[in-house]
């Protein structure tokens, strides 16, 4: 079960609202804040309206999108202060996408009244996150838990109880993947443990995995009875084993229990984890999926993929194939431990999860999708003929030629996100990313080329990082938005956690380590000085405004310097660095092995009567029809033939693809001439801008 949305499907409805606001008449009125108070004079509006903008929100009532648009509809509080400044961002989005940021705006709104009044931990998805954050002790999260239940914790614990009542579990499992989900469990746990001792309780997810990996405090299994790190599938299977009466203790893996008031880790157990061809396809069929809500915070347009409509979460591969950025945690074991599924058990998992949800949607949550396998994947959606939607991260790798990012976007690839990080390149051989900025420009340039949306993890703070390296990494994001080789970004600061090489070795990359010992509860990310690099936070505000205004294509024009509230140095990047870049000519002979690939439609050969010199001349055309329009290629007699008998033997079917040398062959043998000849020639270009490829 998401207990979560269940909270907030419980909160936010008629009955929901209306107990929220008799709560808050019960309170003395000289303690609410102004923008409180204009909600509470408020309150009919939004009993009124709640549920038909949550039935709008679950794409069950689009028609409303127009009332919402129109104003009038939606009580505004303090959330709406800002809208005159965001209305130039609605000049790209439709009608429906500016409701769903309007309606969203409602519910932040509402949320405020929460915080203020009833409960101020309360976040959509990121409930009491302060606590858990770099939470070395465990005393303060521990503390709270102990205070009375929240107005949301009891809403929270009621449905979990109806829940239990209907299921009758005999353990039950917590996956608590981020520091905003870690109260929530642990006051979830705490009420199992008082009111169903005889349930057995066990805690993992992406938490735990990273923060609580040299637990000791005790005070932590009041609440689990077990918690587990990394993949779950064997840990889990051995621990019910265990509660069984199957296996013994010491064969568990990787579990911490509390034995004799000491905390233990247990990996007693020999027995490999589930290699990725076992794991099987994720269940989602208890999750109520109609009933998610398609929300749009910020413009950004790769958060709004992130948070609006649903996305069948799959893994193209387990760790990381380049494992080695120096503030990644590459030494544990989801990062380290690399192994990719195969293309065919991927299309299997595709199929039966829209087979399962009815969704076509799929979001591959790799650390960075392998392209060789992202290859094939696309080969063999395209052979089975599915019609899907997905998109995952990448590394900017050179192997992502124009001709694969075509055949990607074909398969139905409509995003994707990687890391540019720092763009200095000194800085990206000594985070050892493997790209240059120039490799990187390029790659964006063939995604975006190919219709792909690129989104770009962008970083500043990285040690030893200078102001004049700040500014020309600000300068390159610049131009690469300015020519529209990147959609989208986000600039994050760099923090040194535990499990990183930076965190490891903090003195080879001149840096201090101003962390206390290891505390006895969470354990990751570590307080740092930077001395020789620049006052880092300073930049903080002025990054990401300018971004801000790049992504929405403006403000180009405008000096570095106008981002920032202090001095800053001219950028020393020529001011048409990324396009000296992509003009270029990068000429690859192409792999013998390579396969060749028509992803264009039907083929027809035109033949005409024309006059030259006054002789009645026939002339031969190659048309191609695509979807949107009739492509005409002169070309001579025995060319328009060929490539009308060729073409649909190059297209993805039960066949193995054929190799450029095997294509050469048959271009040799009927043409007398190397296909390479053919394949720079004017019509050659002309048939790869419409669906002949190379991969």
């Amino acid at each position: 079960m998401d207990l979560g949305i269940e909270v907030i499907l419980r909160l936010f409805s008629t009955e929901g609202l209306t107990q929220l606001f008799d709560t808050v008449d019960s309170l003395p009125q000289n303690q609410l804040a102004d923008n409180s108070l204009r909600i509470l004079k408020l309150r009919k509006q939004y009993i009124r309206t709640i549920d038909q903008v949550i039935a709008f929100l679950q794409n069950r009532q689009p028609t409303l999108a127009h009332r919402i648009c129109e104003g009038g509809f939606l009580p505004q509080a303090s959330r709406f202060n800002l809208l005159e400044e965001m209305e130039w961002a609605f000049g790209s989005m439709g009608i429906q996408d500016k409701a769903r940021h309007l309606a969203t705006l409602y519910l932040e709104d509402l949320s405020d009244l929460i915080i203020d009044v009833v409960d101020p931990h309360f976040g959509f998805s990121r409930y009491a996150e302060r606590l858990g954050r770099s939470a070395a002790s465990f005393d303060e999260l521990y503390h709270t838990i102990q205070q009375p239940d929240s107005y949301i914790d009891r809403i929270s614990l009621e449905i979990l109880e109806q829940r239990i009542q209907e299921t009758h579990p005999w353990l039950v499992g917590f996956s608590v993947p981020f520091p905003g989900n870690l109260y929530s469990a642990f006051k979830a746990a705490q009420w199992i443990r008082k009111h169903h001792p005889d349930i057995r309780v066990s805690l993992g997810g992406g938490y735990p995995n990273t923060e609580l990996r040299s637990l000791s405090d005790h005070r932590v299994f009041e609440f689990f009875d077990f918690i587990t790190l990394d993949d779950g599938e064997a840990p889990l299977l051995h621990l019910i084993e265990h509660l069984q009466g199957k296996r013994p203790q010491d064969q568990l893996k990787r579990t911490f229990l509390l034995l004799d008031q000491q905390v233990r880790y247990i990996d007693g157990s020999t027995e490999k984890d589930f290699s990725q061809t076992q794991t099987g396809t994720p269940d989602y069929s208890d999750l109520p999926l109609d009933r998610y809500l398609s929300v749009i915070e910020i413009a950004n347009p790769m958060h709004r993929l992130w948070s609006d409509g649903r996305w069948n979460k799959l893994t193209l591969a387990h760790g990381c194939y380049w494992g080695k950025c120096t503030f990644c945690d590459i030494s544990l074991d989801y990062i380290k431990r690399y192994e990719p599924a195969n293309a065919k058990l991927l299309c299997d998992k595709i199929e039966a999860l829209i087979g399962q949800t009815g969704e076509r949607g799929f979001h591959f949550v790799d650390e960075a999708a392998p392209p060789a396998l992202m290859r094939e994947l696309a080969l063999e959606i395209l052979r089975r003929g599915l019609v899907i939607s997905w998109w995952t991260n990448i590394r900017f790798e050179k192997s992502f030629t124009y001709d694969l990012c075509q055949l990607l976007k074909a398969s139905g690839c409509i995003a994707v996100s990687g890391g540019l990080e720092v763009a200095s390149d000194r800085l990206l051989q000594l985070i050892d990313k493997g790209v240059t900025v120039e490799q990187v420009s390029r790659v964006a340039h063939h995604f975006t080329e190919a219709g792909i949306m690129v989104h770009a993890y962008l970083m500043y703070g990285f040690p030893t990082q200078t102001v004049q390296e700040t500014v020309d990494s600000l300068e390159v994001v610049r131009q690469l938005f300015e020519l529209g080789v990147v959609q989208s970004g986000f600039w994050h600061q760099f923090a040194m956690t535990a499990h990183s090489p930076v965190g490891l070795q903090p003195e080879a990359f001149k840096v201090k380590n101003l962390t206390p010992d290891i505390g006895a509860f969470a354990n990751n990310d570590l307080v740092h000085e930077d001395p020789t690099g620049a006052r880092h936070e300073l930049f903080s505000e002025g990054l990401k405004k300018s971004l801000f205004n790049y992504m929405h294509g403006i403000c180009f024009e405008l000096p570095l310097q106008e981002w920032f509230d202090f001095r800053i140095p001219k950028t020393t990047i020529p001011p048409n660095y990324i396009q000296r870049i992509l003009s270029r000519n990068t000429f690859k002979e192409l792999s013998p092995n390579v396969k060749v690939i028509w992803l264009g439609g039907e083929t027809s050969i035109l033949k005409e009567q024309v006059q030259k010199k006054g002789k009645t001349v026939q002339q031969h055309a190659l048309v191609l029809h695509n979807q949107t329009e009739d492509i005409v290629l002169p070309c001579h007699e025995s060319l328009a033939n060929w490539l009308s008998g060729t073409l649909p033997l190059l297209q993805p079917g039960l066949q193995a693809p054929l190799t450029f040398s095997k294509v050469a062959d048959l271009y040799q043998s009927a043409m007398n001439e190397a296909l390479e000849v053919f394949w720079h020639s004017p019509e050659g270009h002309i048939l790869r801008k419409n669906g002949l490829v190379a991969v």
